[in-house]
C-alpha cells in the first residue's frame, strides 16, 4: 500500500471510466437538462419528461452533446481521480504510524477517516470542476434545445459572444459558484458514503477478491444516490444560470424557480433522471476505475 500509483495510470483509468459512463448515460443528462430549462420569453414554461421525449425527432437526438460530454467526463474524471488517489496516498503515508486500513479490502486505495474522505473529495472536486467548467457550459448548451449549435466551434463562438458585441472568456465560467456548490459537497459526501458502504457491504462476503466488483459497484450506486439527492437544488439552479444569455445571480435564479409553477419542487426537477444517471455512472465508473488500477 505504500507504493503510490503513477499519475499516468490513474489518469488513464479515470479517463476510460468517465468516457464509458458518459457515452452510455448521455440520454439521462440530455433529458434532465431539458426538464430544468426555461423558454427565454415565457418564464412560466413548464414541461414533463414525456413531452420532452415526444419532441425528439429520432433516437440519435438523445446523444446530442455527447462529444462535449465525453470530453468533460473523461478529462474531468481523469483529473479528479488522479488528484484524489494522490491525495489519499499522501495522507496515508503522512499518518503511516497509525494506519486505518480495513483487512481484506476490496480496493488498492488506502482507507482514510470519514472527515478526511469528506475534505479530500470536496477540495479535489473543486479543482477538477473549475478546470473543466468551459466544457461543462458547452455540454449544457448542446443538451438544451434553446441553442441550436451544429458544431463545437459554433458552440464556443456562441458562448464567447453570448448576445454581446464584445466577447468575454468569463462566459465560459458562468455559474461556476453554484456548480461548485453542487459538485464539491456532492464529491465529499460521495467519498464519505462510498467508503462507509464499502466497509459495511464487504462484511457480507467472505471472498473479497471474488466479489470486489459487486462490493465496489453497489457501494458506488448507494453513495451516489444519497449525495445526489442532498445536492439536487444546486443542480437545478446551475442549469438555469448556464442556459441564460444574461448573467443572473444565484439568488435571482433561486427566486425565479420558487416563483414558477411548482414552487420548491422546481429545485428538485430532474432528480429522478439525475439519480438514475449518477447511480449508474458511479457504479460503472468506480468499478472500471478500481479494476483497471488493479490490472495496471
Amino acid at each position: 500500500m505504500s507504493n503510490e500509483l503513477s499519475s499516468k495510470k490513474s489518469f488513464a483509468a479515470g479517463g476510460v471510466a468517465g468516457l464509458t459512463s458518459s457515452i452510455i448515460l448521455q440520454p439521462f443528462d440530455l433529458l434532465k437538462t431539458r426538464l430544468q430549462q426555461q423558454k427565454q420569453h415565457n418564464l412560466h414554461y413548464n414541461t414533463t419528461l414525456l413531452k420532452e421525449i415526444n419532441k425528439l425527432k429520432n433516437i440519435k437526438e438523445l446523444w446530442r452533446g455527447v462529444l462535449p460530454s465525453c470530453l468533460r467526463t473523461s478529462i474531468g474524471s481523469g483529473i479528479y481521480l488522479t488528484l484524489l488517489s494522490k491525495s489519499r496516498f499522501y495522507l496515508y503515508n503522512f499518518k503511516k504510524n497509525n494506519p486505518t486500513l480495513v483487512s481484506k479490502s476490496t480496493s488498492i486505495l488506502p482507507k482514510l477517516s470519514h472527515l478526511e474522505n469528506l475534505s479530500i473529495g470536496f477540495v479535489i472536486r473543486g479543482v477538477a470542476g473549475y478546470l473543466t467548467m468551459p466544457i461543462t457550459i458547452i455540454k449544457t448548451r448542446f443538451e438544451s434545445n434553446l441553442y441550436n449549435y451544429n458544431s463545437m466551434y459554433e458552440g464556443i463562438e456562441g458562448i464567447y459572444f453570448d448576445n454581446k458585441v464584445r466577447g468575454s472568456w468569463k462566459n465560459f465560467f458562468k455559474g461556476s459558484f453554484v456548480t461548485l456548490s453542487r459538485d464539491c459537497p456532492y464529491a465529499g459526501l460521495y467519498i464519505l458514503f462510498y467508503e462507509s458502504f464499502k466497509t459495511d457491504i464487504a462484511k457480507l462476503f467472505s471472498d473479497m477478491d471474488r466479489n470486489a466488483s459487486i462490493v465496489n459497484s453497489s457501494s458506488a450506486i448507494l453513495a451516489a444516490s444519497m449525495a445526489t439527492t442532498i445536492t439536487a437544488p444546486f443542480d437545478a439552479i446551475k442549469t438555469r444560470m448556464q442556459l441564460s444569455p444574461a448573467n443572473p445571480t444565484f439568488s435571482q435564479v433561486t427566486k425565479t424557480l420558487l416563483n414558477e409553477q411548482g414552487g420548491v419542487k422546481n429545485l428538485f426537477r430532474g432528480l429522478s433522471l439525475r439519480l438514475g444517471r449518477k447511480g449508474m455512472s458511479a457504479g460503472i465508473s468506480w468499478c472500471i476505475y478500481e479494476e483497471l488500477l488493479k490490472r495496471l
